[in-house]
């Protein structure tokens, strides 16, 4: 069966966060899936994501730590950074992911870096048939 729609997970604490990005990407015809803590996404598992957004400033496992330990799985998973902080301050660590957003971010700039980078990524962007 082939899939017709682009899963994109998020990762926040905010629970206020992950409904309205969630609610966005459903939106533009994406599968939204939320996730509280990066633990529960890797529990979940990546091998069915498209695109991963994550908060940086999190308990336990931080958006930094998630996206060395997804570009070991998946390199080629688009992953998007989003904080509402200074964490990107030390540029070095922002090496490695495919676009940066600080809150409130623009949400239309947010869809368009993702379809660019579904687009610029290795399977090409899948549309509904």
């Amino acid at each position: 069966m082939k899939k017709t729609r682009h899963v994109v997970a998020i990762v926040d604490d905010d629970p206020r966060m992950l409904e309205s990005v969630g609610d966005l990407l459903e939106s533009a015809g994406y599968v939204a899936r939320s996730f509280s803590s990066a633990a529960s996404l890797l529990v979940n598992g990546l091998s069915d994501l498209d695109v991963l957004i994550t908060d940086i400033g999190m308990p336990g496992i931080d958006g930094f730590e998630l996206r060395d330990l997804v570009k070991k799985a998946r390199p080629e998973l688009p992953v998007f950074l989003v904080t509402g902080r200074h964490e990107i301050a030390d540029q070095s660590r922002a090496r490695g992911i495919s676009g940066f957003f600080r809150k409130p971010f623009d949400a239309q700039a947010l869809l368009a870096a993702i379809a660019s980078a579904l687009h610029n990524s290795r399977d090409g962007g899948l549309h509904e048939s």
